[in-house]
């Protein structure tokens, strides 16, 4: 049989199979799916943060938003990034976290400049991570520490979504939140575990995915429970 490989995808027993009127079984077929899904992921990660940057930008508020949220998201991702680099785990497992690091910061950075004057303890946190972050993605730190790097990301990740959840039910609003972005978040941490599984990637990044399901999940049910009441009055305004 030839050998029919493209980007660590082997389609030669999906052909062999229709070739012979078979129906591919899923020992061929699940890693397959698993890697064009987590290639699909990688895809689309190159987007998802682009509504809520441009939402910000276009209202020139970040009304409703964490800051504090979105800091941990950047240092919850490069940790992340970082361990999978690491682990030499194949692209299409993680390739998502590098764009998404890089939208993360790049949000970031749109949201301390429309929330000036900026104090000093915000600078500290920008100049520390600029420093650390090189470190941490290179890998060049006690492989012991590392590990409990990537063990407390899941907590960080945890403690980024918390204040924004906090804040929405405050508030009764979810501000200048995107839900195209939240939708793009469920539904690649969703697939991420199916992906994650198929890949024999670590417990660990199982379960940081399925934490994000739960996480996402919330905000997004926000967004759809606090926008709605709030159209339905404006709509009675006029």
């Amino acid at each position: 049989m030839v050998e029919m490989e493209f980007l660590g995808m082997n389609f030669s027993c999906v052909f062999g199979a229709l070739s012979n009127g078979k129906f591919p079984d899923k020992d061929c077929l699940l890693p397959l799916v698993s890697k064009l899904l987590g290639y699909c992921i990688v895809a689309a990660s190159t987007t998802v943060k682009v509504p809520q940057i441009l939402k910000v930008l276009q209202h020139k508020s970040v009304r409703g938003l964490s800051v504090v949220g979105f800091e941990l998201e950047v240092v919850g991702y490069t940790i992340a990034l970082a361990y999978c680099l690491h682990k030499g785990l194949p692209f299409s497992a993680y390739g998502e976290l590098l764009f998404l690091l890089i939208q993360a910061i790049i949000l970031v950075a749109v949201i301390y400049y429309f929330s000036q004057p900026l104090g000093t303890k915000t600078w500290i946190k920008a100049l520390l991570y600029c420093a650390v972050a090189p470190t941490i993605l290179a890998g060049q730190i006690d492989p012991i520490l590392f590990e409990t790097l990537y063990a407390s990301q899941h907590a960080i990740f945890f403690f980024a979504r918390v204040p924004q959840i906090w804040q929405n039910y405050t508030n009764k609003s979810t501000g200048e939140l995107s839900f195209l972005t939240c939708l793009m978040n469920f539904g690649g941490s969703t697939v991420r575990v199916f992906t994650s599984i198929q890949e024999k990637a670590p417990t660990s990044v199982v379960m940081g995915s399925a934490l994000g399901i739960v996480l996402n999940g919330t905000i997004l049910s926000q967004i759809i429970l606090y926008q709605k009441p709030r159209d339905k009055k404006g709509d009675k305004k006029e």
